[in-house]
């Protein structure tokens, strides 16, 4: 994997190619109805990023879309239930069936792909959709996102789709609010 290495001096290049990927994938799921073969059918969407640092860019080369969700195999699932029961804001969906823990063979099968590509996982993108009160847009990481995120030294990208038609993405260093990573959405 690749270390980011002092984020507050970085920008996170995003072609537009591998947003449209994030966004097509969040609005499939959405959808709750265009599942392909092997994929959670559920609404949450969860994927990879891979690419290059490199002086202040961080470049997303590849975005990979995860389908199988390890969340409820155990030892996953007793930890999540705990990172549930300690971190998580009550929500629409039942604590026990939120989070998401890439399937370890899917994630196998994902580096040695960018590893053949010469690339690294630099972080993480998942979807929020549901509005709190207290949090309209749900565009930044929650206190849960943030406690995953800690010593990751990775990128986790949040796209909100509570307004589908209006998507926002957004990166934060290790899943911290404080520690946003500008995005440049480029056309290459």
């Amino acid at each position: 994997m690749t270390q980011i290495d002092n984020p507050g001096k970085k920008l996170l290049i995003l072609p537009i190619r591998h947003r449209q990927t994030l966004l097509d994938h969040c609005r499939r799921k959405l959808s709750g109805r265009l599942f392909l073969a092997d994929e959670e059918q559920n609404c949450k969407a969860y994927g990879l990023l891979a690419g290059e640092s490199e002086d202040e860019l961080i470049t997303v080369k590849a975005c990979l879309p995860l389908l199988k969700n390890a969340r409820s195999i155990e030892p996953h699932r007793s930890f999540m239930d705990e990172m549930m029961r300690k971190h998580a804001i009550k929500s629409e969906t039942p604590l026990d069936k939120r989070g998401w823990v890439a399937d370890p063979t899917e994630l196998a099968k994902a580096v040695a792909e960018f590893k053949s590509q010469g690339l690294s996982i630099i972080g993480s993108y998942h979807m929020h959709r549901v509005a709190w009160q207290h949090d309209h847009t749900r565009d930044t990481p929650t206190t849960l996102d943030t406690v995953l995120g800690l010593d990751s030294r990775l990128i986790m990208v949040i796209v909100s789709m509570v307004d589908p038609e209006q998507p926002t993405i957004r990166a934060f260093y290790e899943g911290r609010e404080d520690r946003e990573i500008p995005i440049s959405v480029v056309d290459y």
